[in-house]
C-alpha cells in the first residue's frame, strides 16, 4: 500500500528523496512536525492492528498520527521505499522504579548509511533529528543535548536536563527484529489497564516552536521554551482544539 508521493506529500516535504543522511535528518523532522503522536484510537476502542498496511493507510490517506508502532512502522516502510536500508529494534523505557518495562514496549529503528542512525518518530517528545548510532558522543539538536551510551550489550539513550544532569528515554538492543514481534505488546497497550495508553487520551506533535499537546483536556503549548496551560470546558471544546490544531476529526 505504500505510496511514497502520498507519503512525502502527507508530511509536507519537497525536498531531495536520495537516500542520505541529510534526506534522512529532513525527512525525520518533517514527519514529527507534521504527524501526531496519539492514542484516540486506542480511547475509542477501535483495534490497531500491528501491520504496515493499516499504519500507512491511518497515517496517509486518513490523515492520523499514532502511537510507536504504528509511527515507526509507517515510517520504515517510507525508508525502504526511498531505498534505505532500515532494521527495526525493540527498546524498553524506563519506570519511576527503576526497573523496565518489557522487550518490545517500543519499537525504534536503526538506518546505515555510510555510518548507522538512530531514527525515530514515535516516542513524543525526544530528538527531532535522527541521532548518529555512536557511543558517548553528546549530539546537540535545537538547543537539546542527547548521547548513546553502551553498557552490557544494550544501548541507552539519554537526554540532558537544565541542570546538566542525563536522564534516560530508552533502552534499546540492535539484534533485528520482525514487525510480528511487536503484537503482543501492541495488543497490551491498547487493552491492559497498566497501559498508559487505556488510561487517558493524547495528542500531540512537535512545532517549529516546541509543542503542542493534548491530554485528555488539558491543552499545552509550548513556545520557546514558554509553557501554557488551559483546561478545556467540554468534548465539544476537545473536537474543535483536535481539529484546529492537528486537523484531526473523529
Amino acid at each position: 500500500m505504500l505510496n511514497v508521493t502520498s507519503y512525502l506529500a502527507r508530511i509536507g516535504y519537497t525536498g531531495s528523496t536520495a537516500a542520505t543522511a541529510d534526506t534522512l535528518r529532513a525527512i525525520h523532522r518533517a514527519h514529527l512536525l507534521n504527524v501526531p503522536f496519539e492514542n484516540l484510537d486506542i480511547a475509542r476502542g477501535t483495534k490497531i492492528p500491528c501491520e504496515e498496511d493499516a499504519f500507512l493507510s491511518k497515517i496517509v490517506d486518513h490523515r492520523r498520527g499514532g502511537f510507536c508502532y504504528e509511527m515507526n512502522g509507517a515510517f520504515a516502510a517510507l525508508l525502504r521505499g526511498l531505498e534505505f536500508e532500515v532494521t527495526l529494534l525493540s527498546a524498553r523505557v524506563p519506570r519511576e522504579d527503576g526497573t523496565e518495562t518489557p522487550e518490545f514496549d517500543h519499537m525504534t529503528l536503526r538506518v546505515d548509511l555510510d555510518q548507522p542512525w538512530l531514527a525515530d518518530v514515535g516516542f513524543g517528545d525526544c530528538f527531532l533529528e535522527p541521532l548518529r548510532l555512536q557511543t558517548e558522543e553528546e549530539q546537540v539538536q535545537d538547543g537539546e543535548r542527547f548521547r548513546i551510551r553502551e553498557e552490557k550489550n544494550s544501548f541507552y539513550v539519554e537526554r540532558s536536563g537544565p541542570d546538566g544532569s542525563w536522564k534516560g528515554e530508552y533502552t534499546f538492543s540492535i539484534v533485528p527484529r520482525r514487525l510480528e514481534e511487536f503484537a503482543p505488546m501492541c495488543h497490551y497497550h491498547q487493552t491492559s489497564p497498566q497501559s498508559p495508553f487505556t488510561r487517558k487520551r493524547i495528542c500531540s506533535k512537535a512545532t517549529s516552536e516546541g509543542r503542542i499537546t493534548l491530554a485528555d483536556r488539558k491543552l499545552i503549548i509550548t513556545r520557546r521554551g514558554h509553557r501554557e496551560e488551559k483546561l478545556l470546558e467540554s468534548e465539544e471544546a476537545w473536537q474543535a482544539a483536535l481539529q484546529k490544531y492537528f486537523q484531526i476529526v473523529l
